[in-house]
């Protein structure tokens, strides 16, 4: 993992996390691309987002867009699983296919450098602290971060839906 005490990162390229199987996988590979980063939970009252989530990959990521799915244990214990039991959840439950990572942490002292870069680093637009499950990152096809959504907004709201439609021009 990359360790954002020993460089500033420049956007979230810099930055390699273990996928839910726990390989390696440099957000570099998702270059080019329009990315939502999602901190997702399976106990959560907004787990059925991975529905809406699930839709708008299927939609769009013929058109250069992905989801990017990081299973988070912050809040009320709703992630408590392993990545396994992660995955297997996510994938029959919700037929998720977007890519999901390993489990990481979105506050705290033990937040995980990425995290720290989005709530911190990325634009004063989007930093602040992740108040909850299922908060959105949209990152531009250049890896900077442009916009972040609370978890109330859904995924198929209009303002998301149409911030990543104008990305894709």
């Amino acid at each position: 993992m990359v360790a954002l005490s020993m460089f500033a990162a420049s956007n979230i390229y810099d930055f390699t996390l273990p996928s839910i199987d726990g390989t390696p996988t440099a957000l570099s590979s998702f270059k080019g691309k329009v990315i939502l980063i999602v901190n997702v939970a399976s106990k959560c009252g907004y787990t059925p987002q991975h529905t809406a989530l699930e839709a708008l990959y299927e939609k769009y990521k013929d058109r250069g867009f992905v989801i990017l799915g990081f299973p988070a244990n912050n809040f009320g214990g709703q992630e408590p699983g392993t990545n396994e039991e992660i995955k297997t959840f996510c994938s029959t439950k919700y037929d998720v296919t977007f890519p999901l990572y390993a489990k990481v942490s979105v506050k705290g002292d033990d937040t995980t450098p990425l995290y720290q870069y989005l709530t911190k680093e990325a634009s004063p637009s989007v930093a602040g602290d992740i108040k909850w499950n299922f908060t959105k990152f949209l990152v531009d096809r250049n890896g900077q971060v442009i916009q972040r959504f609370e978890p109330a907004v859904k995924p198929d709201a209009p303002e998301v839906v149409s911030a990543i439609e104008g990305l894709q021009k």
